[in-house]
């Protein structure tokens, strides 16, 4: 059978392309060996933030208190929190089915592996194996968790992100190595569900890729919640020989062993190239990722790459406006390559993260002169009435042109705020625009407009 595009791998890079493919009349198929919609749908973004949104809630009924309520025997059901979260992805899962049949995209299960003159070949469940060829092959194979050689992960007592979304009980103690996002979310989650967690991060400070200033007052957030912290160390090894986990830790004062039920390497991610017949076809690939051009064609005509096997943020919506991208050029529609420098970035742990464009410290090294402001949400009227003070906005700008080059917010609620930041900067809007901009009280997103009136000292409410 032969389509126009092929695409393989359904997750939040494959599946859209696939409908945008479909819009713009392509005749398409998605080849996937698991679920549809990928790790993001299944086991990653949605239902890690089902049991994010679980652990908030059994937070806020612990302090229910404070807002003039009463509650009494306030527990917890571990099982019932992991099956509300599998319920959820299963859900999500069944809504991507839908939108399938929807757009008259086939579905095809099975194993994909390209091959020379345009062609997939799938190997199903039974091992029955069956060539496709389109004119355009698109690969979004996706990624999954790096394992390092001193922490082999066994599922069990040493495990990646999938287990730890389906664990059968609650760990007492549990070891997170790298403070990324997906470090940080689960660390957040099982301290908040009675775990005492312990985060292993080589680098100097927690959530190292954020600005210097977010990464110092989320480790005062993990310090408060009962979350110990140990920065500039690296697990060394690991015994997990007895009932639990032993790791040797390596730190600046010597080695320490810690002990825990469960240890959850976060250390990154794995593209998933392997076996996909990249050799048999001569794409050509760099360190783990497949190289492409802007539009995302690799050295052989026909073949394209998107998503986390390419270089670049390994994000879900990033994915998503790769494939677009590359459909709508196939396509010979007008179109502008992503700019990389413009893609936010969230982390959904308490307070939450969000980042768009350079840190402080990136600006200073390309020698920007700045204006930099910041406003604390202690000192915003909603904040303090919803009792999410901690956290802050904090905005950069290029002194001489008013350019906005960053903008980085802890706090609650700042995943959604962070898109004014992303489309300001799209549109080349300048601080005096921001601050021009009437922004509704008493909201969150005030915060954006008072930070850049502290950049231009004209603030009011500090």
């Amino acid at each position: 059978m032969k389509y126009d595009i092929i695409i393989i791998g359904s997750g939040p890079g494959g599946y859209v392309t696939a409908i945008r493919a479909s819009q713009l009349g392509f005749k398409v198929a998605v080849v996937e060996r698991e679920n549809l919609g990928g790790i993001c749908l299944n086991w990653g973004c949605i239902p890690t933030k089902a049991l994010l949104k679980s652990a908030q809630v059994y937070d806020y009924l612990k302090h229910v208190d404070e807002y003039g309520l009463k509650a009494e025997a306030i527990d917890k059901d571990f099982e019932a929190v992991i099956k509300r979260s599998r319920n959820v992805a299963e859900g999500m899962s069944k809504g991507v089915q839908f939108l399938m049949k929807k757009n008259k995209i086939d579905v095809i299960n099975g194993f994909g592996k390209i091959k020379t003159g345009k062609k997939v070949a799938v190997t199903d469940a039974e091992g029955n194996t069956t060539d496709y060829e389109a004119n355009h092959i698109i690969i979004a194979t996706g990624a999954r968790s790096r394992e390092l050689p001193n922490l082999p992960q066994d599922g069990e007592k040493v495990i990646g992100y999938r287990q730890a979304m389906t664990l059968p009980k609650q760990p007492k103690k549990m070891i997170v190595v790298g403070s990324g996002a997906i470090g940080v979310e689960f660390a957040h989650f099982y301290n908040a569900m009675g775990t005492e967690v312990t985060i292993v991060e080589f680098m100097p400070n927690v959530v190292p890729l954020e600005d210097v200033d977010v990464s110092k007052q989320f480790a005062r957030s993990l310090k408060k919640a009962g979350i110990k912290v140990m920065t500039n160390s690296s697990v060394e090894s690991v015994d997990t020989s007895g009932e639990g986990v032993k790791a040797v830790v390596k730190t600046k004062k010597g080695e320490e062993i810690l002990e825990a039920d469960i240890l959850l390497s976060a250390v990154g991610i794995k593209s998933n190239i392997e076996n996909i017949g990249l050799e048999d076809v001569g794409i050509v690939t760099d360190r783990d990722k497949i190289l492409v051009n802007d539009f995302y064609q690799t050295n052989i005509p026909g073949y394209y790459a998107i998503g986390d096997v390419v270089p670049g943020p390994a994000l879900a919506h990033v994915a998503s406006a790769e494939g677009i991208t590359c459909v709508e050029k196939i396509a010979g529609l007008t179109t502008e390559k992503i700019d990389y420098g413009n893609i936010p970035g969230c982390t959904y742990a308490t307070p939450e993260i969000a980042s768009v464009g350079l840190t402080e410290a990136k600006a200073k090294e390309q020698g920007y002169d700045l204006k930099i402001g910041k406003f604390p949400f202690s000192a915003s009227g909603k904040a303090k009435a919803a009792g999410t003070p901690d956290g802050f906005v904090k905005v950069i700008f290029d002194a001489k042109y008013g350019e906005w080059l960053g903008c980085h917010m802890i706090g609650a609620g700042v995943t959604d705020m962070i898109a004014e930041a992303v489309v300001a900067r799209k549109l080349e809007t300048t601080g005096h625009e921001i601050l021009k901009s009437i922004h509704p009280h008493p909201t969150m997103s005030e915060a954006v407009m008072e930070a850049v009136a502290d950049a231009y000292d004209e603030v009011i409410h500090l």
